[in-house]
């Protein structure tokens, strides 16, 4: 019954792979099929003192989105979590904008962040602006933000829902106040939800291309956007495949401390 899924996987994931890493390690034109190997895809990007500013950049605005996800996420899904019988219908609410195009909320934030848009529109109502809100690191952390905060709500409602009341109960039975209760308790037992949604926001927003295209003018690049410039720009598949291959290195390797700090938070527990 697994082989159909095994097949897919090796077509879509495995063999794609595996060609990035074949020509991460040749040269550029049609040495890889010539078996002509080198490395100095890895060391005109990390000799480059453009591309690793470009990468800093990515790791910056990835964090920033992350915690500001995590900031307006978690009371979102502290409040779901306690509404009862309504927290089904906010549910749907927080994921019916994930079922429209991912590009097309994004063009929607274009028509409000430009400066004829409905954000400065609002603001000359009360006489402030106009303000210049597309092409910054604003607009950028915006449109991620607007794009991967339900991954983190979810994520965390899930843990919360699945926290047993009895706990909660016996912390106020031993005194702790409604404070103490979320500080010793509903916290420490969401922080696998945390960790989720930090991951499932973290990695899109780190190696993300459209966002910064489209919010950014096509003037605000990202590592993603060197990437998609290096496959159908320049041509140059070798070196936008180390480029991968490196976003790859640094996924797995956050991917790894993430679940290292929860399996050392639950041997702790």
């Amino acid at each position: 019954m697994a082989y159909p899924y095994v097949v897919w996987i090796a077509i879509l994931i495995i063999i794609p792979m595996l060609l990035i890493i074949a020509y991460a390690f040749t040269v550029e034109g049609t040495a890889f099929f010539q078996g002509q190997f080198t490395l100095d895809n890895f060391g005109r990007f990390f000799s480059d003192a453009v591309f690793l500013q470009v990468l800093l950049r990515s790791l910056r605005i990835a964090v920033v989105t992350t915690i500001v996800c995590l900031l307006l996420g978690y009371p979102a899904a502290y409040a779901i979590s306690r509404s009862g019988a309504s927290s089904t219908m906010l549910i749907l609410i927080i994921t019916l904008p994930t079922w429209i195009n991912m590009l097309v909320r994004t063009y929607a934030w274009v028509g409000i962040l430009q400066d004829n848009g409905l954000l400065n529109a609002l603001l000359g109502l009360l006489h402030l602006g106009p303000f210049q809100f597309m092409y910054t690191d604003f607009a950028v952390v915006l449109g991620m933000v607007y794009n991967f905060l339900p991954f983190m709500i979810l994520e965390i409602h899930t843990s919360l829902s699945k926290m047993d009341p009895s706990y909660l109960e016996a912390a106020s039975d031993l005194g702790a106040n409604n404070t103490k209760a979320f500080l010793k308790v509903t916290l420490p037992l969401s922080i696998p939800g945390m960790i989720s949604g930090i991951t499932l926001v973290f990695l899109p927003a780190v190696s993300s291309f459209f966002i910064p295209k489209l919010l950014g003018g096509g003037q605000y690049v990202l590592i993603g956007n060197v990437i998609e410039s290096q496959f159908l720009t320049s041509g140059n598949w070798s070196f936008g495949s180390a480029l991968s291959l490196t976003m790859v290195i640094i996924i797995m390797v956050s991917m790894y401390l993430t679940r290292r700090l929860d399996r050392n938070r639950e041997d702790e527990i």
